[in-house]
């Protein structure tokens, strides 16, 4: 799923001033939204592991790529112009580790 966060998304003022960042739980969210749009039912979910290594900036196109079974777990990359900007894993809620 590609997504991007419009310039004016009321998330960015304060984010950083004079040079504005996606938030990390911005570019989460779009994860979660991919794994729905696999028709995964996303309820209470554990995220054990997330890197976030590059940042994300307005108006840049990035990609959610998911992998896992459909009960899961599963392990998502976020790339944007071929660099990895988060990557880790989701569960559900009560799984085991």
């Amino acid at each position: 799923m590609q997504f991007s966060i419009p310039a004016d998304h009321p998330c960015l003022p304060g984010h950083f001033p004079g040079r504005p960042l996606v938030p990390g739980v911005v570019v989460l969210d779009a994860v979660l939204q991919a794994l729905a749009e696999r028709g995964v039912a996303v309820g209470a979910l554990r995220l054990p592991q997330v890197k976030f290594l590059q940042p994300l900036l307005p108006e840049q196109v990035a990609e959610v790529v998911l992998a896992g079974d459909p009960e899961g777990p599963w392990r998502f990359e976020v790339q944007s112009q071929g660099r990895l900007i988060a990557s880790g894993r989701l569960e559900r809620a009560g799984a085991a580790p």
